[in-house]
């Protein structure tokens, strides 16, 4: 793939621009951040209005730490392209770094209403709430994210860490048992419910 689209560098400026995202993403990919950044600064000098290349240089700042000027590249794309799904999802990520959980809040809100059940979407709604110390909340967009993948044994524990925060002992013992179920090997899991069966 990197020789096909180095094979384009070359040509007019549009085409370049698309295979410098190209080739920035295939290396941000490898974790080779030196390259992505090179393509990324390519395919934005080539083609400034292009959201997907403004995307990749966000990726590669926040990469590099500098996530103040990550999230301006990222607004800069949703700018060009408003339903830019992966430089909203990538601003909320770079808000939460910030602290920022409000507007980090904001940006997940907005993909909730472009993406409808996506998971992760719904993962990261609740899991700032949770750190905004809100836990109904939390629960109950947790209740969604399990909605749409019923297996996933993470989810299934956090939920029941979080009724247990509560003091809802028999909620938190049934997702706590239904994390077991899908994967009995988790010691934090085990000992809580070892715990619970000594009370």
């Amino acid at each position: 793939a990197l020789e096909i689209f180095k094979k384009f560098e070359k040509t007019d400026s549009r085409v370049k621009s698309a295979a410098a995202t190209n080739l920035s993403g295939l290396y941000y990919l490898k974790k080779e951040l030196a390259q992505a950044t090179r393509y990324a600064d390519l395919a934005v000098n080539s083609d400034r209005y292009n959201p997907a290349a403004l995307t990749n240089k966000g990726n590669t700042v926040f990469a590099s730490g500098d996530y103040e000027k990550a999230a301006e590249f990222y607004k800069e794309a949703l700018k060009n392209d408003s339903s830019w799904a992966e430089a909203l999802y990538n601003l909320g990520l770079t808000y939460k770094k910030l602290n920022r959980m409000d507007e980090a809040l904001g940006c997940f809100m907005k993909l909730h209403a472009i993406l409808g059940n996506s998971a992760q979407v719904l993962y990261q709604i609740a899991n700032i709430y949770e750190i905004m110390e809100d836990p109904n909340q939390a629960i109950e967009w947790l209740l969604q994210v399990i909605s749409v993948v019923p297996t996933d044994p993470h989810m299934l524990s956090k939920i029941g860490k979080l009724y247990d925060r509560e003091g809802d002992k028999s909620q938190a013992f049934h997702y706590y048992y239904e994390s077991y179920r899908y994967f009995p090997s988790n010691i934090e899991v085990i000992e809580w419910l070892g715990a619970y069966y000594i009370d």
